[in-house]
């Protein structure tokens, strides 16, 4: 479907997928197998100025729209989901910094991230904070000019390979949410170290490690907006995230839909291919639906985020919820399909249907997606 796009929106789309299907393709396979992070192509991103879709012009950037980034997700992750975290988690590590920091910490930060020489990273979840977001136990402790943070987060995409660490901290404890901050942490920063290297059932391309604070001092003017102001930071966030995480689900759903059909096409059985086969053909129809459907609907949650407009958090979870649940359908479906073919690794199909199974978690489960909707339908 034509969805109008402008002259900038399609030069990153076509951009994304060049790179896309000339250099991710290729090592697709290999990364995966290995869990590998694809620092090459990272650089090639850089240079291809896809790093700098969504940062502001007077910070070195293009300030693109967030529908500009969506396509760019999404092209990366017709091919590798894997790819496609990584450089979707750079953008959402960044987003913090773009909407709620200062003037000094966009000069410092932004330019280096735009230009690909720094990744960035987003650090919330814990062993105990997931969902319940204020169950935060990280602590930043006041000395001085300085914050003393102690404590360990989980599960953090880039961590390691990032040079740049949005946290979210406790700076007042007993408060609960309200007692949560954002602060900037360098990676050279002493005492900030990493744990393992996470073994993922899917997304292995892209790096997932812990992130351990042992008195790591500082300064105070890495602190985001304003103590106490952290889940703010983090829901507004996500607010406007969201639709990557949907964008990257799309990706991958038309990424194994197009394995399907092109294997229904050749594949024959009882003297027709495949495809003929109306038990095929109309699942394939019932799949090719449910894709266009989301791609409408993260395209316009985008759209609806570059408007200006503010009560966008229904529609955020929205399409997280549906992408991510259409990509877990059709991939699974697109494995049936290929049958004992679509179980080996010597077919992509598998690897389409364990990357989609995140979409469903990170940044928010899919049952917290309801209950954002389900908040937002009773206001």
């Amino acid at each position: 479907m034509d969805y109008f796009l402008s002259e900038e929106e399609l030069m990153v789309r076509d951009t994304a997928r060049d790179i896309s299907q000339k250099l991710v393709l290729p090592l697709r396979s290999e990364l995966d197998e290995k869990g590998e992070f694809p620092h090459e192509i990272i650089k090639e991103f850089g240079k291809a100025d896809l790093l700098r879709i969504f940062i502001p012009v007077e910070y070195e950037g293009m300030g693109l729209t967030n529908l500009a980034l969506c396509l760019a997700v999404e092209e990366i992750a017709k091919v590798c989901a894997g790819v496609a975290t990584t450089y979707a988690a750079n953008a959402l590590g960044t987003t913090p910094i773009i909407l709620f920091g200062n003037k000094e910490q966009k000069k410092k930060y932004l330019p280096p991230i735009a230009s690909g020489e720094k990744l960035c990273a987003f650090a919330l979840t814990e062993a105990d904070a997931g969902s319940d977001v204020g169950n935060v136990n990280t602590k930043a402790v006041k000395d001085g000019n300085f914050y003393i943070i102690n404590g360990t987060k989980q599960w953090i995409t880039n961590g390691g390979v990032a040079d740049i660490y949005v946290v979210i901290v406790v700076t007042q404890p007993g408060k609960g949410a309200r007692g949560l901050s954002a602060i900037i942490v360098d990676k050279e920063t002493p005492g900030f170290s990493f744990g393992k290297e996470e073994n993922k059932l899917g997304i292995r391309a892209s790096m997932t490690r812990e992130l351990i604070f042992q008195d790591v001092k500082v300064a105070k003017e890495n602190l985001i907006l304003r103590e106490g102001a952290g889940f703010l930071i983090a829901m507004r966030t996500f607010d406007r995230t969201r639709p990557g995480v949907a964008a990257q689900a799309v990706g991958i759903a038309q990424g194994a839909l197009d394995e399907a059909i092109k294997y229904a096409k050749v594949r024959k059985q009882f003297g027709k291919t495949i495809i003929n086969f109306e038990g095929i053909s109309f699942m394939l129809a019932e799949l090719a639906t449910k894709v266009e459907a989301a791609r409408a609907l993260t395209y316009q949650t985008a759209r609806y985020i570059d408007s200006g407009a503010n009560d966008i958090s229904k529609y955020s979870s929205m399409a997280k919820l549906f992408a991510s649940d259409v990509a877990m359908e059709v991939t699974t479906q697109a494995v049936q399909v290929l049958g004992g073919y679509g179980y080996m690794k010597e077919y992509p199909v598998e690897k389409y249907m364990r990357d989609a199974k995140i979409t469903q978690i990170y940044e928010g489960t899919n049952e917290i997606q309801k209950l954002v909707i389900a908040n937002a339908l009773q206001k």
